[in-house]
């Protein structure tokens, strides 16, 4: 089975109601707002009873763009903010709604970004504690802010399971991570088929059980595309497979899609047949 370790059915609703995918796809959402959560608990469930071959795990966390885009917005970032957003990450995950607590993490990409570094320390460290006392997996975002990561190093190894989406650095930095005993797993979509030179040698040559695929649907599309999309998953399992071979990795497209679909299980701690889902949501 196809697997996307991270997508964002929110975002891709008014795709994917024209676009129905035709092969079973086990994927894990993403929410940072409980608007979205909802939309996308529904839409699992939906999914579960409709003919999409889809099963959605659904995840949520407060993304480490958040405070700014607030700010950006004329919203004040304030405590009540704050303690009412980590309140609803709390309930859903106490409350067993969530597959993975993300995705959270750190995003220094521009000075906007980097002057929320202070909250975005306090939402991590609220992220993990959860993620940690509910059992949960946790999904990470961390653009320029891999220096970041290795601090938390000593609490990550307390998590179930570290997932890295959209993994694009270093492959001695994967290395490093999995040196410490962090249960690290390693994301790869659409970048492998963009020429990103650190995200293609880490796909190539970290172990294959360590490796997920992933299209961040609708963001991150492939080149002469408008978005992303689980269609775009046969893709981008060929191009790791090529890379991997290329690098002395050998492999079959469908040893390695059944290598990929048992990281993922392993990594969201989801072992049920598929589909996932069959009863209504909790209101």
């Amino acid at each position: 089975m196809l697997t996307d370790a991270h997508c964002h059915p929110y975002d891709l609703n008014r795709i994917f109601t024209d676009s129905k995918c035709r092969f079973d796809v086990l994927a894990a959402s993403s929410a940072c707002e409980i608007n979205e959560f909802l939309f996308n608990e529904s839409f699992a469930h939906n999914a579960a009873a409709a003919d999409f071959n889809l099963s959605l795990l659904p995840c949520f966390g407060i993304h480490p763009q958040l405070p700014a885009l607030k700010i950006a917005d004329g919203i004040k970032f304030t405590d009540k903010l704050l303690d009412d957003l980590l309140f609803t990450l709390d309930d859903l995950a106490s409350s067993g709604r969530l597959s993975a607590v993300g995705e959270c993490g750190f995003d220094f990409y521009n000075n906007e970004l980097k002057q929320t570094e202070t909250l975005q320390d306090i939402l991590f460290k609220a992220h993990l504690e959860t993620a940690i006392f509910c059992g949960l997996p946790v999904v990470l975002h961390v653009r320029r802010a891999i220096h970041k990561i290795f601090t938390y190093v000593k609490i990550l190894k307390k998590c179930k399971s570290v997932i890295f989406h959209s993994w694009h650095g270093a492959l001695e930095e994967a290395q490093f991570l999995m040196r410490c005993g962090v249960n690290a797993y390693f994301s790869f979509g659409n970048i492998i088929t963009l020429n990103h030179k650190k995200a293609l040698r880490s796909c190539a040559l970290l172990p294959a059980e360590r490796l997920l695929t992933e299209t961040d649907a609708p963001y991150i599309p492939q080149r002469t595309k408008s978005f992303s999309h689980w269609a775009d998953l046969p893709l981008i399992l060929e191009e790791a497979v090529s890379l991997r071979c290329k690098a002395g990795n050998k492999t079959s497209l469908k040893d390695f899609e059944e290598q990929i679909e048992n990281n993922f299980r392993k990594a969201f701690a989801f072992y049920e047949s598929y589909p996932l889902l069959s009863a209504a949501p909790s209101s």
